[in-house]
This record gives structure tokens, sequence and C-alpha cells, in this order.
């Protein structure tokens, strides 16, 4: 690739994934989704931490706002990491299939591109835990954007996780293909959880407060 599909503006990135180019696309998409939900966590973070109430949280809420900035940098980093993975695998789809060393150069490829959506799952699951954490203790006023942040990191952990299965499938009883996908079956059933408990108890909040309102 040439140009790095983050330096581009939202509104040139989303024509870009709207085309028929093959990249960026899901997993693209679902770094970018993870980097607006870490965003979200360590603005709520911020805005809490700056009001006198509470400061006698601000050693918590600072650490979770590093947390949450580096992890918005992982995420950003992997839109740009998940369209070059997908270069050499479309090149290894293209080999005639009659090649020596095809299915070799083609597995090979596969848990390449396996290696960006995995890391967004990772990075997404620790999010998942910020946001858990940051309900515990931010103002009131930063509800709706802690439910937005993990509706977004739910959202983004499935699509993540599909990214790899949808590679790994193609390669089932290889032993490296195999731990690949039970690590991303494993972070999905440990965080997805979680995340959406985040977002439903908020939504579940505000709804009702918006009747009584």
């Amino acid at each position: 690739m040439n140009e790095n599909l983050t330096e581009k503006s939202c509104m040139d990135f989303c024509t870009a994934l709207a085309s028929s180019a093959p990249v960026p696309g899901g997993g693209g998409a679902a770094a970018l989704a993870g980097a607006l939900a870490a965003a979200l966590c360590a603005m709520a973070a911020r805005l809490t931490a700056s009001k006198p109430a509470f400061a006698d949280r601000a050693g918590e809420l600072n650490g979770l706002i590093a947390r949450a900035d580096a992890l918005r940098g992982a995420l950003l980093r992997l839109i740009d990491a998940d369209a070059e993975g997908f270069v050499p695998l479309s090149k290894a789809y293209a080999i005639p299939k009659d090649e020596p060393g095809r299915a070799e150069t083609l597995r090979r490829a596969t848990l390449a591109a396996c290696k960006a959506p995995a890391e967004m799952m990772e990075a997404l699951a620790e999010c998942t835990a910020l946001l858990e954490t940051l309900l515990q203790h931010c103002s009131r006023l930063m509800l709706s954007d802690v439910g937005c942040a993990a509706a977004l990191c739910a959202g983004a952990l499935e699509a993540a996780a599909m990214n790899v299965f949808v590679n790994t499938k193609s390669l089932k009883g290889d032993p490296e293909a195999d731990a690949v996908a039970l690590g991303a079956s494993r972070l999905l059933d440990d965080y997805l959880p979680g995340a959406r408990a985040v977002s439903g108890q908020v939504l579940s909040l505000l709804r009702e407060e918006g009747k009584n309102g």
C-alpha cells in the first residue's frame, strides 16, 4: 500500500470502504470502531477527572486514561496493518493451483492475515475491562459516552473475530490456525458479555430515566 489509511479524512475513508477496492474492509472498520471506543473511554475519564468531586479518584482515572490513549493508538495502527496483511493473501490466492509450494505459501499468508484482527481483539478486550471499571467511577454526565464506547467495543470485538475466523476456517486442522481460532473464541467468551453488559446497563438506565422525565 502506498497510502496510510489512517491519513485519510473520515469522508475519504468511508468512500474507500464503500468502493470495490479490497481494502479497507471489515478488519479496518473493526479497528476504527475500536479506536473510537477507546477514544470515548479516554474522553469520559478525562472529563470525570477534571471535576473536583472526583479528585480522590484522580490516580485511577489518570491510569485509565493513559491505557485508553495507548489502545486508541494501537487500534489505529492496526487499520493499516490489517490492510497490509491482506495483500500477501490476495497474491497467494492468485498463484496457480498446480504450482509447487502454493499450499504452504497460502498457509503462511492466511496466518499472517489473522495477526492484525487477533491483535485488535486483545486491545478490545482490554478496552472492555477499562469500560467496566469506568462505569463504576465516572460522572453520571459521562454515562452515555461510556455506553456508546461499550457498544462500539462489542461490535468491534465481534467484527475482528469474524476476520479471524474467515481465515482460520480454511486451515481447519492446522495447529497454528486452530490455536489462533481458539484464542479468538476465548476472547469473545470472556469479554463480549462484559461489553454488552456495560452498554445494556447504560441504555436501560437512560431509557428508564427518559420515560420518567
